[in-house]
């Protein structure tokens, strides 16, 4: 149509169709799709939830569109990303080739910029002494390169410790950015922390002696010259609900991993209390404030007592009368230490160690306050211990003795995603795995994007250039027993049948870390195929040997199920042990499957299942890789096929060609073997 051909869908599709040409790639139609309808949402104002499968190229086609965007906006655009690999994949490689290949066709360069947050840079007042430090690392933190008293430099320092945070001082004066990503080898967090403050210990521009040279600053500075912005998650959460201009004025959001937002958001803006918190926060304002702090003390003291008792889990009625008393003296407490440390006339207002005990006094007050309104804000609290490992559960069963803390989030981010993120901007979530079956609806909901006052949105299904029916398998071992605690000596049978057809070259996804090592303890003894298993070096290290091996096997836990991108033979077989249902004992998951039912709903379903669907979808998603890659997905969980919510998960899946019969995976898995 002709008016569609000047429009901004065929714009975007020239500029990708010019990339795809420049960099040597192959014309695929789900990618031409989610750049129309990317293009098309962005000049429409409504919001999109693309789901495009692994191979579609999804990347490409959702910056074409915001770099064509870029060209007559006077707003930069926003690309979030969960993790931290895929922001620096965008950045370091995805952009610059594509920029490169489209420039012939731009009418002006863009501008790309990435913004993280300020603990992820060096701190130059930290550096210079402007903060206190937490450790001293053999006296070598702060006074390295200084020459001893008769003139010789000193000696290096002895710890490791002190060696990082020597590289760290040399580094600074060779960095452009400050950011900490940019630093190879890397450093500890221990040593990171030397060099850094939080948002809540920084001084702001407006007091630090650095803050023409801060890094943080400069990065944001960069951002608000940009036309495409690249952050994370929470980032954009604090963007949006805190009030607090992490971000410039923007116009579009694009999301990326958007299946995780909910859950990054929800991680965001939780927060804690303890009676160990409140006694640190008033060490640190005697010592760097000179106040006196016997009222903390006294309401760190009554806030132990008080939680002594009170059972570890869902606090389901709220805090008892005394409970809510003593976090309330806590805050007052606060309140006062906070007025009294205030620089007095003549005090330095750039004092660092000032600024860390008041930003502790600051968080423990909003803290208090946010638990003792939770029930007016619908958010939920609950108590945890630290405890033992329990081996037969896999979980660490809490240790009744152990301190309590406080926990406090909201029942639903829906609600504060829907004021502070789609109201004013087009949002565009995209990820391989958004919808269950055909239905986008499980994930709008928890976005916000349902019910009354909702905006309105569109959710497409671009597909996956794989013809995944002929590339895999889905076996579902049904006549295994119901899945118990730990892996059972049938679930281990099976899978060293599995193991020993397919001649190694699988990534076996287990829902603890006990049940990955024991299973992998078990197996060496019985098979000869190499087993490498999660904890046993860093986790880069070992996805890079499996990939290298290809009749190597790899066993780990949920933080493999996302972001293992190893094609070919190399990964021929994913055994997943079992329905990844959150732990029964989730406070927050039973918390909001309660407030479902009490709506009407299915509790388990909008919750448990929706939550294991994405996740069992994200782990079936490492084995077609690409369009040559062939293997077998194994469930050992037999509840995949027994129970009625199986057909439910089933349709978040890939469309692998499925089967129960074990012979028939047995011998399709010995053909891979062989063919490798």
């Amino acid at each position: 149509m002709a008016e569609a051909d000047a429009g901004p869908e065929a714009q975007a599709v020239r500029l990708l169709d010019a990339a795809v040409a420049a960099m040597g790639g192959a014309q695929r139609e789900g990618q031409h799709e989610m750049a129309r309808q990317v293009a098309r949402a962005i000049e429409e104002g409504e919001h999109l939830l693309v789901q495009a499968g692994t191979g579609t190229g999804k990347s490409l086609a959702y910056l074409v569109p915001l770099i064509a965007h870029a060209q007559h906006s006077d707003r930069p655009a926003v690309v979030a990303t969960a993790t931290l690999a895929l922001q620096a994949q965008i950045v370091g490689r995805d952009l610059p080739r594509l920029l490169e290949a489209v420039s012939p066709h731009l009418d002006r360069p863009v501008d790309v910029a990435l913004v993280k947050g300020r603990s992820n840079y060096l701190c130059r007042h930290k550096l210079e002494g402007g903060f206190p430090t937490d450790e001293p690392a053999d006296g070598a933190l702060f006074s390295l390169g200084e020459e001893t008293a008769v003139g010789h430099p000193a000696a290096p320092p002895s710890s490791q410790l002190g060696r990082e945070v020597k590289r760290l001082r040399e580094w600074a004066e060779d960095t452009e950015t400050g950011d900490r990503d940019e630093l190879v080898p890397g450093v500890s967090d221990r040593a990171w922390r030397q060099v850094s403050v939080s948002a809540l210990e920084c001084l702001g521009a407006q007091r630090c002696p650095f803050a023409a040279e801060c890094f943080s600053e400069l990065a944001r500075q960069r951002g608000a010259e940009a036309d495409i912005v690249v952050t994370n998650h929470a980032l954009l959460a604090i963007n949006a609900f805190e009030g607090l201009a992490v971000l410039p004025e923007h116009d579009v959001v694009v999301v990326d991993e958007a299946h995780e937002l909910a859950d990054r958001v929800t991680g965001a803006v939780s927060a804690q209390l303890s009676a160990a918190m409140v006694s640190a926060a008033a060490s640190s304002a005697r010592k760097h404030t000179g106040i006196s702090v016997d009222a903390l003390h006294a309401a760190a003291q009554g806030l132990e007592l008080s939680l002594t008792t009170a059972p570890t889990g869902l606090l389901s009625r709220g805090l008892s009368e005394e409970q809510a008393q003593d976090v309330a003296l806590v805050r007052d407490a606060c309140r006062v230490a906070l007025s009294e440390s205030k620089p007095g006339e003549g005090q330095n207002a750039s004092d660092g160690g000032r600024q860390v005990a008041r930003s502790r006094l600051a968080a423990l007050v909003d803290t208090c306050e946010r638990i003792l309104d939770a029930e007016a804000s619908r958010e939920v609290v609950w108590i945890t211990r630290t405890g033992t490992f329990d081996p037969a559960s896999g979980y660490a069963a809490p240790d009744d003795d152990a301190p309590a803390v406080l926990n406090i989030a909201p029942l639903s981010v829906g609600g504060r995603l829907r004021d502070g993120l789609f109201a004013d901007r087009t949002v565009v979530l995209t990820s391989a795995t958004l919808a269950i079956g055909s239905a986008f609806e499980p994930t709008a909901g928890g976005l916000g994007l349902l019910g009354q006052g909702a905006p309105s949105w569109t959710g497409i299904d671009v597909g996956s250039p794989f013809d995944y029916p002929r590339q895999g398998m889905l076996y579902v071992a049904r006549h295994l027993p119901k899945p118990g605690r730990g892996v059972s000596p049938e679930a281990l049978d099976e899978l060293e049948a599995l193991l020993t057809a397919s001649s190694g070259g699988a990534l076996c996804l287990f829902s603890s870390r006990r049940a990955a090592e024991e299973a992998a303890d078990a197996l060496r003894d019985r098979i000869q195929v190499p087993i490498l298993c999660q904890g046993e070096s860093s986790m880069s290290a070992l996805v890079k040997q499996f990939a290298a091996e290809p009749d190597t096997c790899l066993f780990g836990t949920m933080s493999l199920w996302q972001g293992v991108d190893v094609p070919g033979h190399a990964c021929r077989l994913v055994v997943i042990d079992r329905i990844p249902f959150p732990r029964p004992d989730d406070p927050l998951m039973t918390a909001r499957s309660r407030a479902v039912a009490q709506a009407g709903g299915n509790g388990f379903m909008a919750v448990s299942a929706t939550h294991a669907a994405v996740r069992l979808a994200q782990g079936a998603g490492r084995l077609i890789r690409s369009t040559a890659d062939r293997g077998v997905v194994a469930v050992l969980d037999s509840r995949l096929a027994t129970e009625r919510y199986g057909a439910f998960l089933r349709g978040a899946l890939p469309p692998l060609w499925g089967t129960t019969e074990r012979d028939t995976v047995l011998k399709a898995l010995a053909r891979l073997a062989a063919a490798g």
